[in-house]
């Protein structure tokens, strides 16, 4: 088994999933690190959508939910920063919050309730309209500093192939990479290409065998199959 930090870990879900979807994610981290401190972010769709609908608003909602969860951990766990771990769009949640910079009015101050973060299939390099609002504030704001502040590890999959004129798994990849990036054909998770994930000043790592979805019976980053590939970064 690996060594590995035992630090809190606050879990935050990728955009419209909900928290108790990593449920299993937990589960599975409890192998490495004790359960009592992990801990997922709550959030629900309303908290994506908005009702009324006003999904550009989703980070701000979420961003605040993250706040209650890391200073709820750091209260805990006192002298122990957190290891925020988040999966998909998620981690540029986080990476707006470290930055604690004003985002559509909001800004939180972190100070050192927070050491290190971890991304899942998170992509950094985005043409899709809502992400590229989060993304867009983190290129405009973000310092070689803040590195060394807070590591950043984003750890990607290249399981699947896109090619539009493949099998039928190949030619959805390559649609659903389309949707994040400019090219299709290349590797990723099966949802994000794994080169839009690659983020200048941040450890970049490619694993195998791993899927995006948290949806049950496949190995995606949550499962226990799936964090043996990234543990050793936490």
């Amino acid at each position: 088994m690996a060594s590995v930090r035992q630090n809190p870990v606050v879990i935050i879900p990728g955009v419209l999933f909900w928290d108790s979807l990593y449920e299993v994610m937990r589960d599975a981290l409890a192998e490495w690190v004790p359960k009592e401190k992990i801990a997922i972010v709550p959030v629900n769709l309303v908290d994506w959508v908005g009702f009324p609908p006003s999904p550009e608003r989703s980070t701000n909602r979420v961003m605040a939910s993250l706040h209650r969860t890391v200073r709820d951990m750091a209260r805990r766990f006192p002298g122990e920063p957190v290891t925020i771990v988040g999966h998909s769009g998620g981690g540029t949640i986080a990476m707006v919050y470290l930055l604690q910079q004003p985002f559509q009015g909001d800004v939180y101050r972190v100070d050192g309730m927070v050491g290190r973060l971890v991304t899942l299939g998170t992509p950094y390099h985005t043409h899709e309209r809502f992400a590229k609002i989060k993304t867009d504030f983190i290129f405009s704001h973000i310092v070689p500093d803040f590195f060394r502040r807070y590591p950043v590890v984003s750890v990607v999959s290249d399981q699947y192939r896109g090619a539009l004129g493949g099998n039928v798994t190949e030619k959805l990849c390559y649609m659903f990479y389309r949707s994040v990036a400019d090219d299709g054909d290349v590797a990723g998770d099966g949802i994000v290409p794994a080169k839009s994930c690659f983020l200048d000043g941040a450890e970049n790592v490619t694993i195998s065998e791993t899927e995006h979805l948290p949806t049950p019976h496949t190995r995606w980053y949550g499962t226990k199959e799936g964090i043996e590939r990234w543990i050793e970064w936490l």
